[in-house]
């Protein structure tokens, strides 16, 4: 079986000019002990190495189960079914798990390897809170203060999608025809289902297949912006706050 770490390194850097439907991408997932970035932790990550040449087949995969040294909130719990008890026998110790983590992201980037991630503010906030936490190295410093490369599934479906209802992982998945790979809120599984939506939103929609890796965080803080300025004005209509967060 091909070490990611070994996969990574074998990958040719990606042109700056590459499509996004024909760019590898490095899908991340995590499970945590509660929703808070910066307070709660990461109790289970996985990666997914992806040429879209190859698909599912060619897929490497690396995983951890990590011991957060604090305890699971009852409806993290709940979601993900990891226990402070499980995660004390099994888990690894949280340093070494996310130093790798980290690191494994740092090598993709060099290659212009985008980082995927459902909603992935979340989890990158989250990496970045764990590594603040345990006093490893920034994000920023590993990539020589480069703005990350992400692809964010769930930004580009609002911005080309006008279907109603729920935009979860699950419910996107199903509206674009994706076939899970086990149980959703399973890092792994989650991680999987998120980098087979690129697929069909390409083909679906080819003004996706042509952002070029140049223009990808541009045209989604562009997609972002536009969608939260709807977003508010239907809360101001019926007398909620705004968001107010940016994306990355």
């Amino acid at each position: 079986m091909t070490n990611l770490k070994d996969a990574l390194e074998a990958a040719p850097v990606q042109d700056a000019d590459t499509p996004l439907g024909q760019s590898r991408l490095l899908g991340f997932d995590t499970e945590t002990t509660g929703v808070a970035m910066g307070r709660d932790a990461i109790v289970s990550a996985t990666l997914v190495l992806r040429d879209p040449r190859s698909a599912h087949d060619g897929d490497v995969i690396d995983t951890w189960i990590i011991n957060p040294h604090r305890r699971m909130s009852p409806g993290a719990s709940k979601v993900n079914g990891f226990t402070d008890a499980f995660l004390a026998e099994h888990g690894e110790e949280p340093i070494d798990a996310i130093e790798r983590i980290a690191s494994l992201i740092a090598l993709a980037q060099s290659k212009r390897i985008p980082l995927l991630a459902y909603n992935a503010p979340f989890d990158i906030r989250m990496l970045a809170g764990d590594l603040n936490r345990w006093q490893l190295r920034p994000m920023e410093e590993r990539l020589d203060g480069r703005a990350m490369l992400v692809v964010d599934p769930l930004v580009i479906d609002r911005s080309v999608s006008r279907r109603s209802g729920k935009r979860t992982l699950e419910y996107t998945t199903e509206y674009y025809g994706v076939e899970p790979d086990g149980d959703f809120h399973d890092a792994t599984a989650d991680t999987i289902a998120a980098v087979d939506l690129i697929a069909p939103m390409t083909t679906l929609y080819p003004q996706v297949g042509h952002i070029t890796l140049e223009g990808l965080m541009d045209w989604q803080r562009h997609a972002y912006g536009t969608w939260r300025e709807s977003y508010n004005r239907w809360l101001a209509g019926r007398g909620r706050a705004p968001v107010r967060e940016s994306w990355l």
